[in-house]
């Protein structure tokens, strides 16, 4: 409402010293465009009172705009977070697999080899028998 009144007044300044500048004699006239009639159009306190009511509501929506932006940024945010933290557990979870999947390889790895050495004495064993006879 204020800067309503503060505009009200430079008009009303405006034109008194457009119409200051005509009486002291000011030999060229000036052309008045239709935005400067515009401006030095005075209305009536209704229309003041209307202007001043849109002023209010284009107040009041940029607000809702504001707050439905931060309200968004903080979604986002807390979204991110969430999905970054259940993207690592998923990571985590997935390395534990493997790395137990590794080590039972190297578990049956370890058995296949002794195995291995085993069925070679028991070959190397067979063999001296059958060489002997």
């Amino acid at each position: 409402m204020e800067s309503l009144e503060s505009e009200t007044a430079r008009k009303r300044k405006k034109v008194a010293i457009e119409e200051n500048a005509m009486e002291i004699g000011d030999s060229t006239p000036k052309e008045i465009t239709a935005e400067e009639a515009e401006m030095n159009f005075l209305g009536s306190d209704e229309m003041e009172q209307g202007i001043a009511r849109i002023f209010e509501k284009v107040d009041k929506f940029n607000q809702q705009v504001s707050d439905l932006l931060e309200a968004g940024k903080a979604l986002f945010h807390r979204l991110s977070r969430e999905f970054e933290e259940r993207v690592l557990m998923m990571h985590k979870e997935q390395i534990e697999k493997w790395q137990e999947e590794i080590k039972e390889l190297r578990v049956f790895d370890a058995t296949n080899e002794e195995m291995s050495v085993r069925l070679e004495n028991a070959k190397c064993l067979l063999q001296n028998v059958h060489t002997r006879q």
